[in-house]
């Protein structure tokens, strides 16, 4: 076998008795939240919303507080998800579109998993290309290495209920009755106990629209946070230093939280049916999210040209994190990140070891003693060892980027890299006049700069980028390197206008 870890796995199947083929490889399920920020769980801090399944899981477990998606929007973080590699790389600069979906030839862990045996599933929003075939074709989950799959190419903005397009193994299933995160469910957990082969191990890959907008949950959830002491403990909430609107849209912040109940309720019945069928102990669970929490519109007020009614009801938090979905800074990508294998990952634990979105592919590979794929570049590592809080070996930084044009409101940086304890921020110039992003991306190299030690300031505010000379010579050397190796490969063969 390739690697130790793999070795242990196998021991402990044979010394528990579990030696029959089907039991020598361990279950794998990772749930996948939609702009979950950090700081809106239970166990990750925050004194209002009730997730109380999420916290019974992550008791069994061990909460990622240095846990990181690949990308700070959708797409790109689902990409580096499945191929543990930099969406950057795989052409993913922002989402899904007709030229930028996930190709053939990215590899994918469902691919590899089911190469070893395992029967895969895919449960939810896609948004790596567009599903139905009659608009555009593109591949799917079937193409990419799931045996099963019913999702919705984006989320639900048909509405949170009853008017789901649902795709089937390639088929419409038509209006789905019910909430997103309830059908998905559901649906998997018939799955995992009628329709799966019960000889095979199994991935299965959950990817809730919760609680993305739109949000509009059962009033038995959102009621639960309809009350006084709510409203005031709402004012010691964090929102990543970005400005909320002046407007006053308080009134919504019981729709967000009830959403994250309702998500916690359905992420419950999930591991309840695990538990039920007598899973749990050889199966490995990962729960995290896509990016950081959505912010409501602004710039209607100081621009009069935009107002987004459906996004007055995010009241997601990322902590004590600056940013939020779409900002290089930590909010944008610190998410909630919570690990179960029973027998390997001491219960109610914590780690502040660096896991990043790109470690999942060859984590789980050392896990099914599955070969990473050579002939590209893999960004991620076998990370296992964060888990158990202990320090990993990185050859590489880690880094995340947001292609925004940086002369709206949103005025951001647009990349960030991590490196031990120091995280730099790279800023490109203003993109001149009217040039085309990939046009202006593909010529400009990061030209301004904030430097934050991350362990000593956490929230990003104090700049000390002219105290450590040093240190940033070295690492916007770095940045400019991979910015420029990522950036190339993405856009290789793509007809770039000015």
């Amino acid at each position: 076998m390739k690697n130790s870890l793999a070795i242990i796995i196998f021991a402990f199947f044979i010394l528990s008795g579990a030696c029959k083929k089907e039991k020598t490889l361990p279950n794998i399920i990772i749930f996948l939240a939609d702009d979950l920020g950090y700081g809106d769980l239970g166990c990750y801090g925050n004194p209002i919303i009730k997730t109380p399944n999420i916290d019974k899981f992550a008791e069994s477990g061990v909460i990622l507080t240095d846990c990181h998606s690949g990308g700070t929007v959708c797409s790109p973080s689902r990409s580096a998800l499945l191929t543990g590699r930099n969406p950057y790389r795989s052409g993913f600069f922002y989402i899904h579109g007709r030229d930028t979906y996930l190709k053939n030839e990215e590899i994918t862990i469902a691919e590899l998993l089911r190469e070893k045996g395992y029967e895969t599933s895919f449960w939810g929003k896609w948004h790596l290309s567009t599903l139905e075939k009659n608009k555009v074709n593109q591949p799917g989950p079937g193409d990419q290495g799931f045996d099963y799959w019913m999702g919705t190419t984006v989320n639900a903005f048909d509405g949170p209920k009853n008017a789901k397009k649902f795709i089937l193994n390639g088929n419409p299933v038509g209006e789905v009755d019910g909430w997103y995160c309830d059908v998905i469910v559901d649906k998997a957990c018939d799955w995992l106990k009628n329709k799966r082969n019960k000889s095979k191990p199994f991935f299965m890959f959950v990817s809730s629209h919760e609680p993305h907008t739109p949000i509009s949950p059962p009033e038995k959830y959102s009621k639960i946070y309809d009350n006084a002491k709510v409203n005031e403990l709402e004012k010691g909430i964090k929102y990543g230093q970005v400005t909320r609107p002046r407007k006053d849209i308080s009134s919504n912040k019981k729709e967000y939280y009830g959403t994250v109940s309702q998500l916690d309720n359905a992420f419950g019945r999930l591991m309840n049916t695990l538990g039920g069928l007598g899973l749990k102990e050889n199966t490995l669970v990962i729960f995290t999210s896509d990016n950081g929490p959505e912010t409501p519109v602004t710039i209607e007020e100081s621009l009069g040209q935009w107002d987004d009614p459906i996004r007055d009801k995010c009241f997601g938090t990322p902590g004590n994190f600056r940013g939020m979905k779409r900002f290089p800074y930590e909010g944008g990508h610190r998410v909630p990140g919570i690990v179960s294998f029973p027998g390997f990952i001491p219960g109610n634990t914590k780690s502040d070891i660096l896991f990043n979105g790109t470690d999942i592919l060859p984590t789980l590979c050392s896990i099914a003693d599955v070969d990473v794929p050579s002939g590209k570049v893999i960004d991620g590592i076998n990370a296992f060892e964060a888990f158990l809080n202990k320090k990993v070996k990185r050859d590489n930084p880690v880094i995340w980027f947001y292609p925004n044009y940086g002369d709206t409101y949103f005025r951001m940086p647009q990349m960030s890299m991590r490196n031990g304890n120091y995280t730099l921020i790279g800023w490109l110039p203003r993109k001149p006049g009217s040039m085309g992003l990939q046009y202006w991306m593909a010529n400009y190299d990061p030209d301004k700069f904030e430097l934050y030690d991350i362990i000593l300031d956490p929230s990003q505010s104090n700049d000390i980028f002219k105290k450590q000379s040093e240190i940033v010579d070295s690492l916007k050397k770095e940045m400019i390197i991979l910015w420029r190796e990522m950036r190339d490969e993405g856009l290789a063969g793509k007809n770039i206008q000015k």
